[in-house]
């Protein structure tokens, strides 16, 4: 998948995220996947829900992939930190 059908979470507001997704989702893209990791996840299920509930009602949330990745801390030590990818389907 392309990196700019990927929208990456993080610290902005929420709303922000949202316009992004509804944003490419209205521009003719098909499928746009919600990415996080950590403490952002709960906000990418907050985007994917608001997207697909109040903005763009003929999507659908397929496959939702759960994993962890292995990243370095300051300290220079590997550290795993849970990631999710949610991708919306325009139908």
């Amino acid at each position: 998948m392309d990196d700019e059908h990927i929208i990456y979470i993080g610290k902005k507001p929420t709303m922000n995220y949202v316009l992004a997704v509804v944003y490419q989702l209205n521009s003719g893209i098909p499928n746009v996947t919600v990415k996080a990791r950590g403490r952002a996840i709960s906000k990418a299920v907050d985007v994917a829900l608001i997207v697909k509930d109040r903005f763009v009602q003929n999507s659908e949330i397929q496959s939702i992939t759960i994993n962890t990745e292995v990243l370095e801390n300051s300290d220079g030590q590997p550290t795993k930190v849970s990631s999710i990818e949610i991708p919306l389907i325009r139908s």
